[in-house]
């Protein structure tokens, strides 16, 4: 274990977590919306691990109100114009220098942006899904965002021009009258179609989990980036490394839920706390 204080110092905080990073080289990697705030995604959450904004649409919601879902693809539908244009930043880019130096088991990412990948990551889990893709409920049929963007635009052009300012993972701040949205049906089969992440109120899938749980494993440390960890799909692997003996530092701004097991924290902007690795 090393003693070292937490400092919101830039250099101090940097230099404490390439000391970690040194004396764990095999490293498993959790990151979460702290990671994507560089790139223009908003973050959920304030300093105190509160919600900035209402608490996200649960499945339970999306599936069971014509309103809700209506609701849901009008702001998304002006909220992906920016999210699907977002690329990675330089927190994405340390995270692969990383990989490449070997030095990571696996990076398990609470984010649904896939800019970990787009950064060129190769060993990643999308814990809660990618919103790059669109799945079918009824027959399962996958398409890209981008088609169902394509849909949602020809069935409600008006919409072309709404502005609004981003919220988390795609959403826009937008309030209006939804009545008259059109949602898209499954070009195959008519069913309801449903972004491929998992909301609020809907289980992660259990193969995710047990990849992520060996990686740990296999891990000398857990190193916990940008995320306030209050959603036990990610607090359950800071759990289980504290269980197994396994040193966790977390780089992020403010309270986590694991702040009681962490060896190291490191309270300042992802981008600082890695530019040892720039």
């Amino acid at each position: 274990m090393l003693d070292i204080p937490t400092t919101p110092a830039p250099q101090a905080g940097a230099t404490a977590l390439a000391a970690f990073v040194d004396a764990h080289p095999r490293l498993f990697v959790l990151t979460g919306a702290g990671c994507s705030t560089g790139s223009g995604i908003p973050d959920y959450r304030d300093a105190l691990g509160r919600w900035k904004r209402p608490q996200p649409v649960t499945y339970q919601a999306f599936t069971g109100d014509v309103a809700t879902r209506k609701r849901y693809w009008a702001r998304s539908l002006v909220g992906w114009r920016r999210f699907g244009q977002a690329t990675p930043n330089a927190v994405h880019h340390a995270l692969v220098r990383l990989e490449q130096q070997a030095r990571l088991t696996l990076l398990l990412t609470q984010n649904v942006d896939r800019l970990h990948q787009a950064a060129g990551q190769l060993n990643v889990i999308d814990l809660h899904g990618r919103l790059d893709r669109v799945r079918c409920l009824d027959c399962g049929l996958s398409m890209p965002r981008t088609d169902l963007q394509d849909e949602l635009l020809r069935l409600n052009p008006d919409w072309a021009t709404v502005e609004a300012s981003d919220a988390p993972d795609g959403d826009a701040d937008l309030e209006a009258d939804f009545a008259h949205f059109e949602v898209p049906a499954c070009p195959r089969c008519a069913g309801m179609l449903k972004p491929d992440v998992v909301f609020f109120g809907e289980g992660v899938p259990r193969k995710r989990v047990d990849a992520g749980m060996q990686a740990l494993d296999d891990a000398d440390a857990m190193l916990v980036v940008g995320s306030s960890l209050m959603v036990y799909s990610g607090f359950r692997f800071a759990r289980a490394a504290a269980r197994t003996g396994k040193p966790l530092a977390a780089v992020n701004l403010g309270r986590t839920r694991a702040d009681d097991l962490l060896q190291l924290k490191i309270e300042l902007p992802c981008d600082e706390a890695f530019s040892f690795l720039a």
